[in-house]
């Protein structure tokens, strides 16, 4: 009884490591992120796409009411996986300083830097008591002098880069098709294709245009760009992945 209650104060203590040198709140929320539907990031020489799994839990929600991408600046855009509070919280603190750092040096934030503003901000709530961690992990990706730029935030609040990452549910099944299909030479369109296959390479029912979103940061134009439904439903055709009429019935 006397080590499970120790167990216990390890569990409930953030800023306390436990004697094999883990922090468990954070390892709890790294399953919340676990929990969370899937986005999917794709860097390419010609830009980076975010791609999002948005599959509503009920016929009667509008779908536009789920967000998953989010614009931080012109340059940059964020997706994410786990609790929706927390990642409004990050994002919007991501926009005050893409913000503060065109007022302060009259120029774009850099994407590492505007990764490591949050990951700094994040690292804060695992050291501090009466407070618990974002349950929530992020893709920043963008363009920065013309090279794009793809980051993932960990609730640890460590940064990662990448050339092609997946975050939150079966991000094990997401990856392995990543790393199969991956190259360094892909266009951006083909990027948009990679990421739509990662994401129903998990549903066996297709996806529809309104259960999915994706956004490209061109590194030409260097402007963040949502896709819209039609633009969305033509990638799906093209690749086979469209859900049909009957599939969609069957879920209903």
């Amino acid at each position: 009884m006397q080590g499970q209650a120790q167990q216990q104060a390890y569990d409930r203590g953030i800023t306390i490591f436990s004697p094999d040198g883990r922090l468990y709140q954070v390892e709890y929320a790294r399953e919340a992120v676990k929990r969370g539907t899937a986005s999917i990031g794709v860097r390419t020489p010609e830009g980076v796409v975010l791609a999002a799994d948005k599959r509503s839990r009920s016929p009667l929600m509008e779908p536009t009411s789920v967000e998953k991408i989010h614009k931080a600046d012109d340059h940059i855009g964020i997706a994410s996986a786990g609790h929706v509070a927390d990642a409004r919280q990050l994002i919007d603190f991501a926009r005050r300083q893409s913000q503060v750092n065109r007022l302060r040096y009259g120029e774009p934030i850099g994407i590492e830097t505007l990764t490591k503003e949050v990951t700094d901000h994040i690292q804060q709530y695992t050291q501090v008591g009466g407070a618990r961690p974002f349950g929530v992990a992020l893709l920043i990706g963008g363009v920065e002098n013309g090279t794009p730029r793809l980051y993932e935030t960990d609730p640890s609040g460590t940064p990662y880069e990448w050339k092609a990452v997946s975050i939150g549910a079966d991000r094990g099944d997401h990856q392995e098709h990543l790393e199969e299909n991956f190259r360094d030479d892909l266009t951006l369109d083909e990027g948009i294709e990679l990421a739509l296959e990662a994401i129903g390479s998990t549903s066996e029912e297709g996806t529809s245009p309104d259960g999915v979103d994706v956004a490209t940061v061109s590194a030409e134009t260097e402007r963040f760009v949502e896709l819209s439904n039609d633009e969305i439903e033509s990638y799906l055709e093209a690749n086979d992945l469209l859900a049909t009429e009957d599939d969609e019935q069957t879920e209903e």
